[in-house]
């Protein structure tokens, strides 16, 4: 039996989203319930409706969460790796597989949640961050002679579809764990080719 706990406004938004992320990577969507999770928190069932108004506003908010997170993840990776656009670019894709194998479920609400037509504003622009700094990372090897030239979408479009692609493997074990970093290696290696400038001469 749970004891009924006092949470301060920001604490119960904070644990609701905490839980309801660890019912996700458990059982899955379809499991969460707002009153499930205020069982869970020992709290009364009208208390999540003060944050959220229904689930899928709940379901609104883990991925906002999450596109947050993977943008700092990012972040954090670019920000200890050197200067190269093979060595940012190699930081970048390990951090990504990382993340949507350690999130797997997480990364697949968050995604199905960004193509909805009723995705917010503020989703929109959380879900496209990780990517503008892919992008960037482009520009700069384009600009250091790494990248070849071309406009950002036909030379981005081949760098995201293949790593994304990978890390859904990945993410759904698809992929030996044993073999999965040898595998990205391979892969960076193989984008790495398909961005290599042209040779003249």
């Amino acid at each position: 039996m749970h004891t009924r706990r006092r949470y301060h406004h920001g604490d119960l938004r904070a644990a609701l989203l905490t839980r309801a992320e660890e019912t996700l990577r458990e059982k899955g969507p379809a499991a969460l319930s707002l009153r499930e999770l205020a069982r869970d928190l020992g709290v009364s069932h009208a208390a999540p409706s003060r944050h959220f108004k229904d689930k899928q506003a709940l379901l609104d908010a883990l991925a906002l969460a999450g596109f947050h997170r993977l943008a700092q993840t990012m972040t954090a990776a670019l920000k200890e790796t050197g200067e190269s656009f093979a060595e940012r670019l190699r930081a970048g894709a390990h951090a990504y597989v990382e993340f949507a194998t350690a999130n797997a479920e997480l990364l697949d609400l968050m995604y199905a949640i960004k193509h909805t037509p009723e995705a917010s504003e503020e989703l929109s622009a959380a879900s496209r961050r990780w990517i503008e700094q892919m992008e960037s990372l482009i520009i700069e090897g384009q600009h250091r002679g790494e990248v070849r030239d071309g406009p950002l979408e036909s030379v981005g479009t081949g760098v995201f579809s293949t790593l994304h692609g990978y890390a859904s493997l990945a993410a759904s074990d698809s992929l030996p764990a044993e073999v999965r970093a040898q595998d990205l290696e391979e892969l960076v290696a193989f984008i790495l080719r398909g961005c290599a400038p042209e040779k003249t001469g």
